[in-house]
């Protein structure tokens, strides 16, 4: 199982330019098909709300219109003069327009967060269950930052932009709409001269979409990269630090951080150039609209408060439609995000169930039959044939890359095999599920897994069940119980994520006790006491002795000296057994086992 504490490298990252946009954009509105009716409320919201905004500057300008020919009447003695009764009333309408309009555009956001939210949440609970049921080699051949940026960064953007784009995207193009109409109903002359303004700004700005998408892209990409090596330098923190490699590491940032930053900078620039151009366009257009709309209200085709409120419309059409461009670049960015997120749902899952037995309990007896196994179609493993019976205990010894953990893997199904089958009580493990084959085995790493939580949580773990008087019994069997007690709270002392708050032969004994408190009748035991003092080891070689009784156990050697007394031992190099039978058999077929142990303690002696 060591294969889990690979894959922290970088490894290969995607081109994270969205290589199906549409695609992937309508894949990502599926998720807001079960809120269909909460948007269709968002929309009608947005469009009162907007409706009102944009009815409010033509009230002003009436009321405008009535204070000029109010005074302009006074100014020349042909009225009364201002009628400030009615421009009361008006100013009135005006703030319930308002008042009005906040309430609604306030509600479509309130709905839009909460669509955002659960939206967000059923993303995130797609990509957890996902990580469930992808096979091993998914981890072995992925940096784990990346991944983690894939559930935290891309999902965060993805809820940010439903949250916030989404909603100004919809009002943006309400407002568009309602904008025009309104102006055509002021001066259709005058409406021509801002409409030319859209396909312009348009034209004018597609190149920069195009080039903003693939800034954007990179951006991700480059912030999984960093993802990537801050979590690698992290998690081996300790094995930085003994081999001096600080000042490499801190490099190795520097750079990804230049990185990031460059093509951040980029995006950001491309993206920023946009919103200048449209102002620029945007200005042309309102000092056209302002000479034009002078001339009309000196031939009197319109008054001085449409001119005023057509003005108001013009600075307002310009604004959505920036907002839409700017909301264009957000929302490439959110595709390549979402991309990046579905390419991991899209990841090939391990093999489907196919159990049609199940075992209670099984008596311990393992086969392996002309198994043939390999990584990426490259055999490791050609026709593997080894029989265990019930209780007895199996070392499995040899080089470094002889196929001893992968013989693990492949007893509890990380892997499959490619050809042959594996046998527990007689029956194929491709015919009981996971779980229920997983229940057999209980397992005892070199790389202790030890989790944030208090010691007794740890040892707990091992059945969800348990009682506080198992847990203890299972502490004093692994002869854990001794130092737990000196600790200052004993059983309630919290453990970081690594465990590193107490010794390695301590986190070796609490895994053990998490093992015994399985009561699993197989055991897989890759030994662990090359790292820790003589007394400790002398700890752990009784714990694993009780753990080991009346069970069938598989041990994976590397003292040779610790298996003298195991049922029989396979004897592994590339993959192949090629020698099997008990400690004193080996020694004198002299072969490949003798060698091992007699360079082994010459060493010693």
């Amino acid at each position: 199982m060591s294969a889990a504490h690979h894959g922290h490298g970088k490894g290969p990252v995607p081109d994270q330019k969205p290589k199906q946009f549409k695609a992937t954009l309508m894949r990502l509105l599926r998720y807001l098909k079960p809120r269909t009716l909460r948007i269709t409320i968002v929309f009608i919201a947005g469009i009162i709300g907007t409706f009102f905004t944009i009815f409010a500057p033509k009230v002003m300008g009436d009321t405008i219109t009535v204070v000029f020919e109010g005074a302009y009447h006074k100014l020349h003695g042909s009225g009364g003069g201002i009628d400030f009764s009615e421009v009361g009333r008006m100013l009135l309408f005006l703030a319930l327009l308002y008042v009005i309009s906040s309430l609604f555009i306030w509600l479509q956001q309130f709905l839009m967060a909460s669509v955002a939210q659960r939206t967000v949440y059923d993303l995130r609970e797609a990509v957890f269950y996902k990580l469930d049921r992808l096979p091993l080699k998914y981890f072995d051949s992925h940096a784990h930052g990346d991944t983690i940026s894939r559930v935290a960064n891309d999902i965060d953007l993805i809820g940010t932009t439903l949250q916030q784009s989404l909603t100004q995207f919809m009002t943006s193009i309400i407002t568009i709409v309602g904008i025009i109409v309104m102006m055509l109903t002021i001066s259709p002359i005058l409406t021509l001269i801002s409409v030319v303004s859209l396909p312009l700004s348009i034209f004018v700005i597609k190149p920069f979409l195009k080039k903003s998408q693939r800034a954007f892209g990179e951006q991700q990409q480059k912030l999984g990269s960093l993802n990537g090596h801050i979590e690698e330098m992290y998690t081996g923190h300790q094995v930085v630090k003994v081999f001096n490699q600080e000042e490499k590491s801190i490099q190795e940032f520097d750079q990804e951080n230049e990185d990031l930053y460059k093509a951040s900078s980029r995006a950001q620039f491309i993206s920023g150039i946009i919103m200048p151009i449209m102002s620029f366009i945007g200005n042309l257009s309102y000092v056209l609209i302002s000479i034009v709309g002078g001339i009309l209200v000196t031939q009197r085709a319109i008054s001085v408060g449409d001119i005023q409120a057509f003005i108001t419309y013009t600075k307002q059409f310009t604004q959505p439609i920036s907002q839409t461009a700017n909301i264009a670049n957000v929302i490439q960015s959110t595709v390549a995000a979402a991309e990046r997120v579905f390419e991991l749902l899209d990841e090939e899952e391990q093999e489907k169930e196919t159990a049609v037995n199940e075992i209670k309990h099984t008596t311990g007896a393992v086969e392996l039959d002309s198994v043939a196994f390999g990584y990426d179609d490259h055999l490791l493993m050609h026709d593997l044939n080894v029989s265990v019976k019930p209780g007895q205990t199996v070392a499995i010894v040899g080089p470094t890359g002889a196929g001893k953990t992968t013989l693990i893997n492949l007893l509890m199904r990380f892997y499959e095999v490619n050809a042959g089958r594996i046998l527990i009580d007689g029956i194929d493990i491709r015919d009981i599920s996971r779980n229920n084959l997983r229940e057999q085995f209980g397992l005892v790493l070199q790389d202790t897994w030890l989790f944030n939580g208090t010691i007794y949580d740890n040892i707990a773990y091992g059945k969800h069940d348990a009682t506080k008087e198992e847990v203890l019994a299972a502490a004093k069997a692994a002869r854990a119980d001794q130092f737990i007690r000196t600790l200052s709270d004993g059983y309630d002392t919290m453990l970081n994520e690594e465990g590193t708050n107490i010794s390695q032969g301590q986190r070796q004994l609490l895994t053990i006790a998490r093992a015994i408190l399985s009561d699993s009748p197989i055991m897989i035991l890759d030994e662990a006491t090359s790292s820790v003092d003589t007394r400790t080891e002398v700890f752990i070689q009784q714990a694993m002795n009780h753990l080991m009784q009346d069970r069938t156990s598989f041990v994976i050697a590397h003292r040779l000296s610790t298996i003298q007394d195991a049922d029989v031992i396979l004897v592994m190099d590339q993959g192949e057994v090629i020698e099997q039978g008990t400690h004193e058999e080996l020694l004198e077929a002299d072969g490949f086992y003798a060698d091992l142990y007699n360079s082994q303690f010459n060493e010693a002696s």
